[in-house]
């Protein structure tokens, strides 16, 4: 239970329903930690961590009358996502701490603690849908009937056994629909906003962010200041380092030009950061890392998917096929723009996610 309309209208169906329910929140980070340093802001909050949103879920859970525990995960949560989240910017690559931090911890360690408590299950409120499919003797993970909620990106790497101890209850609904459920079970959160940030970087500045962090740790920044190059290799500026840089960036390259300019691509070894045209920005294929199977045991041979590369991404369609032990290759029917290294690559037959990986 987050503290927001979606967990907190899931444990509301699911009591109505006569489920036996323990309410769970994930204490992951402390959000007063770094307020005020090194840039960051005086006043600190956020989602998933939050008192506020400790509050909301305590009180959601009162007026549903079932236990409620705050089960802190900071540490874990620290050396899972948050340690990770600053290395690969440093290495110039472009994180996704929402899929670590379901991978981790609220698919891991809320399972562990779902054990230890005697709960069969858990239930949570991301929009995706789960169901076993007897024939493949399997488990599917499918996007849900909203598809702009759709969270599946982020849960590619949920494993059989996660999946078949999980619920999904707000895979057939719609948004709006969510909300008056929760108004007709009187949640006091049922016009709460939703979250739309990192919820350990309020303000969403993750190069302060970077910053304050390292500063805490009583680590500087390390020194990747370097070159700004054209696709023909030409100098065309200097930048202050590498993690200031995503693939696909165009503002706040520190350069002039009478046309728009991208981040092509991040060097680490000799900190060059390559910049061209929109048409540069595009490449039509990609190779993934660290595959998570769940509509297949393994791929075999080549396969037809629709391939997404960022959350916001309209999945394209793709052939895919093993290049490696723990890698396969995407070759797109059309190139696609800011392909970016850190990021996942999840695969879609129809509405079902065939599985993913990180984007090398």
């Amino acid at each position: 239970m987050s503290g927001g309309v979606d967990s907190s209208t899931v444990a509301a169906m699911l009591r109505a329903d006569g489920y036996t329910l323990v309410g769970l929140t994930l204490q992951l980070w402390n959000q007063r930690r770094l307020a005020g340093k090194e840039g960051m802001p005086e006043q600190v909050t956020g989602r998933c961590c939050s008192l506020d949103d400790v509050y909301d879920a305590r009180r959601v859970a009162e007026a549903l009358d079932i236990p409620y525990y705050v089960v802190n995960e900071q540490e874990r949560f620290e050396d899972d996502v948050v340690r990770p989240f600053v290395r690969e910017y440093l290495n110039g690559r472009t994180p996704i701490p929402c899929s670590l931090c379901n991978n981790h911890i609220k698919f891991d360690q809320l399972l562990v603690r779902a054990r230890q408590i005697g709960a069969d299950r858990i239930a949570t409120g991301h929009y995706a849908r789960n169901e076993y499919d007897a024939a493949r003797n399997r488990w599917i993970l499918s996007r849900p009937v909203d598809e702009s909620k759709d969270q599946t990106y982020f849960l590619f790497g949920l494993t059989q056994e996660q999946l078949s101890r999980t619920l999904f209850p707000l895979g057939g609904y719609r948004k709006p629909e969510v909300r008056a459920l929760a108004a007709q079970h009187g949640l006091a959160v049922a016009i709460k906003p939703d979250s739309q940030e990192i919820c350990f970087i309020p303000g969403g500045d993750y190069k302060k962010f970077i910053g304050a962090y390292l500063h805490e740790q009583g680590e500087e920044i390390p020194d990747t200041a370097g070159e700004l190059v054209s696709t023909t290799g030409e100098v065309i500026g200097q930048h202050g380092g590498i993690h200031n840089f995503t693939i696909g960036q165009r503002k706040g390259l520190g350069v002039a030009s009478p046309d728009p300019l991208y981040v092509i691509q991040i060097e680490p070894g000799s900190r060059r950061v390559t910049v061209g045209s929109d048409a540069e920005a595009t490449t039509q294929t990609l190779r993934a890392r660290d595959l998570n199977w769940i509509a297949i045991p393994s791929l075999e041979g080549e396969m037809r998917v629709r391939a997404k590369i960022r959350h916001r991404h309209e999945p394209a369609w793709a052939t895919i096929r093993r290049v490696g032990p723990e890698e396969v290759e995407a070759c797109f029917d059309e190139p696609q723009r800011a392909v970016t290294p850190g990021q996942s690559a999840v695969f879609y037959d129809e509405d079902e996610v065939v599985g993913g990986g990180w984007i090398l």
